[in-house]
């Protein structure tokens, strides 16, 4: 079960070492500017390695329960799927639902651990953990974890993460099948959430820290991205970088080593490279030499 290109290392890695009865993914779903309906990362791929599949829109729908009890897994591998499981599926495997989370659970359960990590931690990892009724509330089987570099994006971060789970679960299956590995309850006074992300949570608030609003430009890379308005025209952030030393009036613009700059609650944020709406993505520089508008040249005193 899973949907978005972070469940296809999964999906690749158990058709090599397992028989893959069958896939459950979400429906085609309305995507572009056209929006037209697009299949789910994962229905691609099995259609490619001609995969049974079904699409419901809730695994409430009877004929889904049918199905998977015509297929009869002995376990059902869960890779960002979407949906909540219910006992009726939960309890259906011999070996239940095993989940390949993309945090250290318990922290950052929910839908968007990677840009939570990103924006607030320095260690991820991926866990895979036997599924109970709860959100990301069942007990661990196994974890890996990462160092979350300085520069690196969400986006990044995710093909990581997508592929350490894979590995991790090829690893851990076989044990779990043989009795071999202990079920770890979590620690639920540890646990932190990381709710579904939407495009309105990527503004960018200049009170906050520059260094924090730097991270949060790599948190939200590719999505839900980052952005701010300059002459009613919406600007995104695709890379910047922090100046935390240097003192600044928030929302106020300056221009340093020619890149544009907003100020912050602490520091300059540095914008590397953006898209203001109806255009393309530019460096820095390229931006600040076509709009004199950025600022008035007596306040070009950062640079």
């Amino acid at each position: 079960m899973g949907s978005p290109d972070f469940a296809l290392p999964t999906l690749r890695a158990l058709n090599q070492a397992f028989d893959v009865v069958g896939i459950v993914t979400q429906p085609d779903r309305p995507a572009g500017r056209g929006r037209k309906l697009q299949p789910s990362d994962v229905k691609l791929l099995g259609q490619k390695l001609a995969i049974p599949l079904i699409q419901p829109e809730s695994l409430k729908d009877s004929t889904a329960i049918e199905q998977l009890n015509i297929w009869a897994p002995d376990v059902i591998v869960v890779a960002a799927f979407g949906q909540i499981l219910k006992k009726n599926v939960l309890n259906l495997p011999p070996y239940g639902c095993i989940n390949v989370h993309a945090s250290l659970l318990p922290r950052w359960r929910g839908a968007a651990p990677v840009q939570a990590a990103v924006l607030f931690d320095q260690v991820t990892g991926v866990t895979i953990m036997k599924m109970d009724e709860g959100l990301d509330t069942g007990p661990n089987l196994s974890q890996r974890s990462i160092p979350i570099s300085q520069d690196i994006t969400a986006g990044a971060l995710f093909d990581q993460l997508a592929q350490m789970g894979a590995d991790l679960l090829l690893e851990t299956l076989p044990k779990y099948f043989r009795g071999e590995i202990n079920l770890f309850p979590q620690d639920h006074q540890e646990a932190t959430y990381a709710p579904r992300l939407k495009k309105s949570d990527g503004e960018l608030d200049f009170n906050q820290p520059a260094s924090f609003l730097a991270r949060k430009v790599r948190a939200f890379n590719p999505w839900p991205g980052t952005y701010q308005f300059i002459n009613n025209k919406r600007m995104n952030i695709i890379r910047a970088h922090a100046l935390p030393m240097l003192a600044a009036q928030p929302g106020k613009r300056y221009c340093i080593d020619d890149k544009p700059a907003w100020g912050t609650g602490k520091g300059l944020l540095v914008l590397d490279e953006v898209q203001v709406a109806g255009k393309g993505r530019v460096s820095g520089e390229a931006f600040l030499c076509g709009a004199k508008y950025w600022i008035d040249d007596k306040e070009r005193n950062h640079g």
